[in-house]
């Protein structure tokens, strides 16, 4: 599944065979042509395997033509054309492991397409499927897991993919090195593979963990052997910074094709070796997908989608949403809109405190700002109502605990808690001091300029009631970095929802005092962590959801975040050129990023609007809301 939540560009080297160093990120100028191996035997994973695979205890997913065919693209799609996209940041790195890597661009958009894991899972049923690995085994005691690579999968460098991949992947996570400690504690849960054959490799996990096998399989993506060989942690940091290490991915960024701070491309690759798989046939299909930044400039990026020069915009923004988008390409329907409703878990967004430090170490003080935080007010005078209340980690999931606190605004409970917290009086300036120590309750928040306009009135509601919110505006890139670093107040932080949950790798107590992990506000809990040990050797979902629940509650009596807004739908705008399955966007990802997978250029489409544009002729409008997936539910369920 999609996940899971960025300097100096540096010209790289590999080892290519021998002494001799060779660019890397290069299309392969041999199409396809892979030498076969025949002398693997069946039994050890080579070509045969799949008459005998069941014999050995093996299993996969057998393709259902009624059922899947609906799912994994539209048979109408075309390959060719060009996407071009544009994002608020420039990544602060290129690679998808390590160091500043856990964000969004990394994990949707390079990971996604570039990359991929040994399995994969269906888009609507959530089942086990494919990947790098046609096969899977799990022993009785769930203990040990078995996976047969596909003899056929190959790197971009043409390099076949094999066990000593999955190992140097395994071993590359656990490197302390690259400084991702999260990594440490979800695949430190495993004891190291072991290449059974070339093709066949065996993991066993430390204990039973129901989700030991989902991310195993599925979350680690791999990265060729033949390269770590010769590479530490630090060493792998320094040289995949702004350079991709060969992936087995559809797409490819080449070196030539990135250019720091303003653009990357992606090539798709002619020799994927997964083209003509039923699960793949029908997607990634553009030629190339330009990702331009335009930073903290969101209305600048606007306007260049209304002038052409991008194809697809998010609109994020309700009042732009309601008041700027009815402009003449739209009115025409020259440029479609629609709010497209999915499965897609809320995620959190919100103010997240820094409870390592004062003053937000202090539960008072936190809930006097959430008392203060008039979430109601804003949502009706400044987002059309087009929101709900986000009251949790989990919000409109069925792993919500219904019982938190939602502090809708109450001044008057905010005053007391302040009083409590010793903030009696107000200086000269009208600011709260501490009646012991005399300290102005002030605290800074670092935002980019165009999230001034969600900051500016919420630093207004603190400054009535006597509470320095001091704005600072700064780069993403440096947000994340300090943010990471431990070095902030509070901050605005939003994270994709999971459709599994993975608490373990933001609220784990042993995470509270490490930097870059998403334990971002210290939290501790023993009780969480008892509950955190007990959920990861739950088999049973009934139990893991009132496990959550706990856990939500315990997080929201602490209150490590000033809950923002959520809605269950996307809203997009796009150039009339293009094709998409009848559902458009997945069920559980119901993104912009679906369109990288499943989107296609319609030549006859473009011609259309071009011709449209040309004698000032309309075409065809969209209805504003698209309901597939609710639909869909409603008549299956």
């Amino acid at each position: 599944m999609k996940k899971y939540l960025l300097i100096i560009l540096t010209l790289v080297f590999i080892s290519c065979g021998g002494d001799k160093k060779q660019t890397k990120n290069k299309l392969s100028d041999n199409t396809n042509v892979y030498e076969k191996d025949n002398k693997t035997k069946p039994e050890e994973g080579g070509y045969g395997f799949e008459k005998i695979a069941q014999d050995m205890g093996f299993e996969t997913y057998n393709w259902d033509e009624k059922v899947d065919k609906t799912f994994f693209g539209d048979p109408k799609a075309k390959k060719g054309g060009t996407l071009n996209y544009t994002h608020s940041l420039f990544p602060r790195t290129m690679r998808v492991i390590g160091q500043n890597s856990p964000q969004v661009i990394n994990a949707q958009t390079i990971s996604d397409m570039c990359y991929e894991g040994l399995l994969s899972q269906h888009p609507t049923t959530l089942e086990f499927i494919p990947g790098l690995a046609s096969h899977w085994k799990i022993s009785d005691d769930k203990m040990t897991y078995e996976f047969r690579i596909n003899p056929d999968a190959r790197w971009w460098d043409g390099m076949p993919v094999t066990s000593d991949d999955v190992i140097a992947t395994w071993d590359l996570r656990m490197d302390e090195t690259i400084l991702a400690p999260s990594d440490q504690i979800t695949y430190g849960k495993f004891e190291r593979p072991i290449a059974k054959s070339k093709y066949i490799v065996s993991v066993k996990a430390k204990t039973v963990n129901w989700r030991n096998f989902l991310y195993f399989s599925t979350s680690m993506v791999l990265h060729p052997y033949h390269i770590l060989k010769d590479l530490d942690g630090t060493s792998f940091l320094e040289e995949y910074t702004f350079s991709l290490i060969p992936g087995t991915g559809p797409y490819i960024i080449e070196d030539k094709n990135i250019k720091n701070q303003e653009s990357f491309t992606l090539e798709r690759r002619e020799d994927y070796w997964a083209k003509n798989s039923p699960f793949k046939r029908y997607k990634f299909n553009f030629d190339k997908i330009k990702v331009s930044v335009v930073k903290d400039n969101d209305a600048l990026q606007f306007e260049k989608f209304k002038k052409g020069e991008q194809d697809i915009f998010t609109v994020n923004r309700s009042r732009r949403w309601i008041e700027e988008t009815d402009f003449d390409a739209a009115s025409k329907g020259w440029v479609k809109k629609q709010r497209v409703f999915s499965e897609k878990p809320a995620g959190t967004s919100g103010y997240y405190f820094n409870m390592r430090e004062w003053p937000f170490d202090d539960k008072r003080i936190r809930y006097a700002f959430c008392y203060l935080y008039n979430r109601e007010k804003m949502n009706k005078e400044m987002y059309y109502n087009e929101y709900d209340m986000m009251n949790s980690l989990y919000s409109g999931s069925v792993y919500e605990n219904k019982d938190n606190n939602s502090f809708p605004h109450n001044p008057k409970e905010a005053i007391k808690l302040l009083k409590e917290a010793g903030y009696i009086d107000r200086n000269s300036d009208g600011w709260l001091v501490h009646n012991e120590t005399g300290k102005v309750l002030s605290f800074e928040i670092a935002i980019q300029k165009t999230s001034s306009y969600m900051v500016t009135p919420v630093q207004q509601m603190l400054k009535e009631y006597g509470l320095d919110m001091q704005i600072k505006f700064m780069d993403y890139n440096t947000i994340i970095k300090n943010v990471n670093a431990r070095n902030f107040n509070i901050c605005m932080l939003g994270y994709s929802g999971l459709v599994y949950p993975n608490p373990e790798s933001s609220l784990r107590s042993t995470l509270a005092d490490q930097n870059d992990n998403n334990n971002v506000w210290g939290f501790k809990s023993t009780r969480v962590d008892d509950l955190l040990d007990e959920y990861d050797i739950c088999f049973d979902q009934k139990r893991r959801i009132e496990i959550i629940r706990e856990i939500d509650g315990i997080f929201g009596d602490v209150h490590p975040i000033a809950y923002s807004i959520a809605r269950n739908y996307s809203r997009a705008m796009w150039w009339d050129k293009f094709g998409y399955p009848e559902w458009m966007f997945s069920r559980y990802v119901g993104e912009h990023w679906d369109v990288f997978d499943y989107w296609w250029y319609d030549e006859e489409k473009d011609v259309q609007l071009k011709d449209a544009i040309k004698s000032d002729k309309k075409l065809p409008l969209k209805p504003i809301d698209m309901k597939y997936w609710p639909i869909y539910l409603s008549e299956n369920s």
